[in-house]
């Protein structure tokens, strides 16, 4: 132990008498930390805002949706049965912190100076704790989506339809039955467009849904199940195991296909069968049309890790050799004195160790500054960033376990880039080292 502390004292001493140099490689550390760590932060934000704002507007992290066909050329997204489907789906899953049905449609939605087709949604506002907590109103209450025939807008496609809050507007649809149907509605709220979902996506109360659709009062849409957090990075395994359990209590389930409900309402119509068939499905496959947007951040993050990695290395190895040869004589002084080549290697190594622990540690404070500022302020994103960004502002989530593993990967290489210069010196023969100039 006292071995030990005195390499620490002497790699300290080391590094302080050649503060210059320590200061510059301790800097381009620190800088490389912050910017992986902000880069982290921010594909960590992204997918937050896209998972929290998504699996609450259109979907669960885990989903039981399905369709209903009357003929089998024509189908609609309809789940039935939904009494007797819930509490298996309930005991299925004991992972769930809480289940919402949620009405699902395309409709025409007609204002008297505008028109525009829209995902309709049926949602029952009481009973869905997280919807306000992800929208934020300009016109309106939410709460009045719970008084039947009102329907709530994102603020473009008020723009459009050019209607504000107490204006009426007509849905018009096609029931499962082929029946063309329609209903008036109130608008009761405008919210501020959340991304790509806010262009197609509109809101009315449940039962109004219904009406519109013609369906009973046992049909739903979709069972959004909502896992708690820790379990939300096993919704793929969860969805397996729900898919089991449905079959085995006789349920016709689909087979797993990673697509959104509406992109599959081509295949389900040429597909020969009548009656109802159950869709289990994840966030990442009611999402999969835009989910990509986290491919490319972690895509990039990858590569940019990889090349700052590739300086930082190059630059430890560089700076260890110059200071080697810079020391040579210092070298053959210690070995003559009795330390060994392992203490040698433990000298060059324990630079390191404190080199990358100080600069890592600075980067990381630096980088969660940083993001704490541009949180705090609160940064504007273009529209065509606001689409996949499921936010209007740029928000980066930098947690603990990102800070330590930060600190550890990049002081880890900057041991390991040292290990060779220093392995290196070890070797030099005592004689040669103490006669050595330059």
């Amino acid at each position: 132990m006292s071995s030990l502390f005195i390499t620490f004292k002497i790699a300290a001493a080391n590094l302080i008498q050649h503060g210059r140099r320590t200061l510059f490689l301790a800097t381009a550390i620190a800088a490389v930390t912050a910017l992986l760590l902000l880069l982290g932060g921010l594909s960590a934000g992204v997918r937050d805002s896209l998972v929290t704002t998504a699996t609450t507007l259109s979907t669960g992290h885990v989903n039981v949706g399905g369709f209903f066909k009357v003929t089998s050329g024509q189908s609609g997204a309809v789940v039935t049965g939904v009494k007797a489907l819930k509490p298996i789906v309930a005991q299925a899953v004991p992972e769930a912190a809480f289940m919402v049905e949620r009405g699902r449609g395309w409709a025409k939605v007609v204002s008297d100076t505008g028109s525009a087709q829209a995902g309709i949604n049926g949602v029952d506002i009481v009973n869905e704790p997280e919807f306000k907590n992800v929208l934020t109103l300009t016109a309106g209450k939410l709460e009045d989506l719970a008084r039947p025939n009102t329907i709530m807008l994102f603020v473009g496609q008020a723009e459009k339809l050019g209607v504000r809050v107490g204006d009426a507007i007509t849905i018009s649809a096609q029931t499962t039955r082929g029946v063309a149907n329609t209903i008036d509605c109130e608008v009761v709220a405008i919210a501020k467009d959340v991304g790509l979902l806010s262009k197609f996506n509109t809101f009315i109360p449940a039962e109004t849904l219904r009406r519109l659709y013609q369906l009973r009062e046992d049909a739903t849409g979709a069972i959004h199940i909502h896992l708690r957090p820790q379990f939300i990075d096993q919704s793929k395994q969860i969805a397996a195991r729900l898919r089991s359990v449905l079959e085995k209590a006789n349920y016709a389930v689909m087979e797993p296909n990673s697509q959104a409900f509406w992109m599959k309402f081509q295949s389900v119509n040429r597909e020969a069968w009548t009656g109802q068939k159950l869709d289990v499905t994840t966030w990442e496959d009611e999402l999969s049309f835009m989910i990509w947007t986290l491919a490319l951040l972690e895509g990039l993050r990858f590569v940019l890790l990889i090349i700052l990695l590739a300086i930082v290395i190059t630059g430890i190895m560089n700076t260890m050799w110059i200071a080697i040869r810079e020391r040579t004589r210092e070298i053959g002084a210690l070995r003559a004195i009795g330390m060994q080549r392992g203490g040698v290697l433990r000298m060059f190594i324990a630079e390191a160790l404190l080199l990358g622990l100080f600069g890592t540690i600075v980067g990381s404070l630096v980088g969660a500054l940083i993001a704490f500022a541009l949180n705090a302020a609160h940064i504007d994103v273009p529209i065509s960033v606001q689409l996949f960004l499921m936010s209007d502002h740029l928000r980066l989530l930098v947690a603990g376990p990102a800070l330590v593993s930060g600190i550890v990967m990049i002081t880890a290489i900057t041991v390991a880039a040292s290990f060779y210069p220093a392995l290196r010196a070890a070797r030099l023969r005592p004689i040669e080292a103490m006669s050595h100039f330059g």
